[in-house]
């Protein structure tokens, strides 16, 4: 069966579940007031004869639409559900609300929806889920998924100080929450809950929750959750297990703690898939430590300043927890003050990299033209490829995209793709160039360059730093001219080629792109954990997603 998480496309059964619970809350307004006029909702005693004459066909609970199978039901329910609103207060889920009161399997097949992914945006919504499954333990079981990642402690006109004397949402109540839910599967925290992340809470989720698939503590870094962490993950806690069943591990922007903690972490994560350590004080000894049973299909190890190249590559290319199963990669560096890959271990990953990967991120690393014929070969597959930072020239940006002219530029035969019997075209879709010298604003509109030719579709989107595309935002005439229009979010800009007869193209990306977990936009910088689609509404993974 496949996740009720995913995406759908079973639209057509909303408008059906819309006026079944339109037509039972009609019939309980009707009976529980017997002096209504019945012809002014029905239109009529003959309407209400044939409803009369429906009940008696099909008796209570055995309606056609009653007897599908409780899969079919799985994938209708949750098209039913509303985005989250930015806000977090208005009402929503009006659909859903009607399905509770449409029948006992509606309405038990909407409750197991409604409580399977909680997501949480203010303290008093906590609060209510948490008087729920308190009255009520049997919906605690039901809960798979608590989702703290858009919660922010201002709202309701309080500050963040009124906010922690309410007492709605404290490490005391968060571990009595996940006391109640003892069937989650993930759990999603972030930098404005690190407070009350203690380091009971830090035990129950890592030692008393065994069916725990997927943790994210993205942006946590005061010192109560440093500490928490530092007592709960050491050899000496009798009581941490020797294998988690964790499969999924987001330590995003946490550069507070210890080295020692992941020595003591990532040796037992047997099942680990997805693992985000960036801008974290991961060392080389501890990635070794990752069990060879582990089959990573997600790593960052972006802005990590205590990693070294040779010990990076040599993990790469030789642990056989990582060496043919990545997808996604991303060893982005910050050029102001670390550099990952040198020259000589750019020349040594590249012509090992798995087929299977689909998004690779060099940028800072020291990229130059010699390596292009390592790269050309990662366009075959690879989706999105960022080289910010690197020595390249528009001429080597260019081969990666169209077959190669006979001859070079000095009149010679050119040997770039000489090991190529036939040209095949990338599959590019997302290339950064940010920080590349040779790309300026005047000569992306030459015909030197073919970025923004259509002979390079698939390419649809390139991301080369928000002051260039301040430049290009201006350009409307230009843009409109070759195609291309600038979209922004945060801190972050793209020029994105614009839809055409020929070559549709899907605003904020593709939700056929799977290994994005339901992630739109372009770039991703954070792993996701759990599935779900970010385009940068709302929340902080959002904006560590795409905005930073």
């Amino acid at each position: 069966m496949q996740d009720t998480n995913s995406p759908r496309s079973w639209s057509g059964f909303r408008p059906l579940a819309r006026l079944v619970g339109q037509d039972i809350k009609t019939h309980n307004d009707l009976t529980a007031n017997t002096n209504e006029q019945p012809g002014l909702i029905f239109g009529g005693k003959l309407a209400l004869k044939k409803r009369e004459e429906r009940r008696t066909l099909y008796p209570p609970g055995e309606s056609l639409i009653e007897r599908l199978p409780m899969e079919i039901f799985d994938h209708i329910i949750p098209l039913l559900a509303d985005a989250p609103l930015v806000n977090g207060y208005t009402a929503r889920n009006a659909d859903l609300m009607s399905c509770l009161l449409t029948s006992r399997l509606f309405c038990s097949a909407t409750i197991t929806h409604l409580y399977r992914r909680v997501a949480i945006l203010h303290s008093n919504a906590f609060a209510k889920i948490l008087s729920n499954i308190s009255q009520y333990p049997e919906l605690g079981s039901l809960v798979r998924t608590l989702d703290l990642s858009q919660f922010t402690p201002v709202g309701l006109g309080r500050t963040r100080r009124t906010n922690s004397e309410v007492q709605n949402l404290t490490a005391g109540t968060l571990l009595r929450c996940l006391e109640l839910t003892p069937k989650l599967r993930e759990f999603l925290v972030q930098e404005h809950l690190d407070e009350g992340i203690s380091e009971a809470v830090i035990r129950k989720v890592f030692c008393e929750l065994p069916a725990m698939d997927g943790v994210d503590f993205c942006g946590s870094q005061s010192l109560s959750f440093r500490q928490a962490f530092a007592a709960v993950l050491n050899p000496q806690n009798l009581s941490l297990p020797p294998k988690l069943s964790i499969r999924r591990l987001s330590l995003h922007e946490c550069n507070t703690l210890d080295a020692s903690v992941f020595e003591a972490l990532l040796p037992r994560l047997p099942n680990l898939t997805h693992l985000d350590l960036c801008h974290t004080q991961i060392t080389g000894s501890a990635l070794v430590s990752i069990p060879a049973t582990a089959r990573l299909s997600h790593l960052n190890l972006s802005k990590c300043t205590r990693l070294v190249g040779k010990a990076v590559v040599d993990f790469l290319t030789t642990h056989p927890a990582v060496k043919n199963t990545l997808v996604y990669l991303n060893l982005l560096s910050d050029v102001s003050r670390h550099c990952i890959l040198a020259r000589h271990d750019v020349e040594k990953l590249l012509p090992l990299l798995p087929a299977t990967l689909r998004a690779l991120n060099l940028g800072g690393a020291k990229i130059t033209e010699e390596h292009i014929s390592l790269l050309l070969p990662l366009t075959k597959h690879v989706e999105e490829l960022s080289l910010g930072y690197s020595e390249l020239s528009i001429d080597s940006i260019n081969s990666l995209f169209v077959p190669p002219s006979p001859t070079g530029a000095d009149g010679r035969e050119s040997t770039l793709h000489a090991k190529e019997d036939n040209w095949v075209p990338p599959v590019l879709r997302y290339l950064d160039v940010t920080g590349v010298s040779s790309i300026t604003p005047s000569n992306l509109f030459n015909k030197s360059c073919m970025l923004l030719l259509p002979g390079t579709h698939p390419l649809e989107v390139l991301e080369m730093g928000e002051k260039f595309t301040q430049g290009l935002r201006e350009r409307e005439a230009t843009n409109k001219r070759v195609g291309w229009a600038v979209k922004e979010m945060g801190r972050r800009s793209w020029y994105v080629r614009q839809p055409t007869a020929g070559q549709p193209h899907r605003e904020g990306g593709d939700k056929k792109q799977t290994w994005k977990m339901g992630a739109l936009w372009w770039g991703l910088r954070k792993i996701p954990v759990a599935w779900g689609e970010v385009g940068g509404l709302c929340g902080l993974y959002a904006y560590y997603m795409f905005k930073k």
